[in-house]
């Protein structure tokens, strides 16, 4: 017997608008909200960890009172599907992301925050 990836929870501020921009970001969409937590994830698994085989995670958002103070431990790292990466990472930045820098240096991936300070990664092009 195995496990499966199925979800990675954020603390947050502000679930609804940190789920709104990730749904952008990835193509997800509302699975569930209530009582300051928002589920989010592909339109295209809809059962989700029901689903016996691999699925996309769902990403779910808690709100939390305390804010984010250090460098994330963990991360997302997101593959641009059907555009290059410098045009994903201006889609990106248009969606409220920012640049951030922790100390990457010189590399192929461009590095940004989103609305709430977490860093995620925008991988060159790998495809579908």
């Amino acid at each position: 017997m195995t496990s499966k990836f199925t979800e990675l929870a954020i603390d947050c501020a502000d679930p609804d608008g940190l789920a709104r921009f990730w749904c952008s970001v990835l193509d997800y969409e509302v699975q569930d909200e209530g009582d300051g937590i928002v589920t989010i994830g592909s339109p295209m698994a809809p059962e989700g960890k029901n689903h016996l085989g691999p699925v996309p995670p769902t990403l779910t958002f808690a709100h939390v009172p305390e804010g984010k103070t250090v460098k994330n431990r963990l991360h997302l790292d997101i593959n641009p599907t059907d555009r290059e990466q410098d045009e994903e990472v201006r889609r990106l930045l248009d969606l409220g992301a920012r640049r951030a820098d922790v100390g990457q240096g010189d590399e192929s991936w461009v590095v940004l925050a989103d609305p709430e300070g977490n860093e995620f990664c925008v991988l060159a092009d790998r495809g579908p």
